[in-house]
């Protein structure tokens, strides 16, 4: 099975357990690791930028990763996952939680 059937199932689920639980528009708490070098944080954070998003980050005992934790409003279950996929698709590295 390719990387991209495995997320294309992993999304469909995450769209069917918003649906379920949550009442749209909402907000909605991602959380991401990423490697600190090369610095990501700026594309990270343009992501987000604008779109009234309360970030917050912390860096890993040993200064390898940086995490952050970024509550944003969205009107529905595919803006979430448009979201994920554009972290993905621009973050080298990162890990989503």
């Amino acid at each position: 099975m390719s990387k991209e059937t495995n997320s294309d199932e992993f999304y469909a689920k995450l769209k069917d357990q918003l649906i379920q639980t949550s009442l749209w528009p909402n907000v909605y708490l991602y959380k991401f690791i990423i490697p600190v070098e090369p610095d990501q944080s700026k594309e990270l954070l343009a992501i987000f930028d604008n779109q009234g998003a309360v970030i917050s980050s912390k860096k890993s005992k040993t200064g390898k990763y940086q995490s952050y934790s970024i509550k944003i409003k969205l009107k529905n279950p595919d803006a979430v996952i448009g979201k994920y996929k554009e972290v993905t698709k621009k973050i080298k590295g990162v890990i989503s939680l």
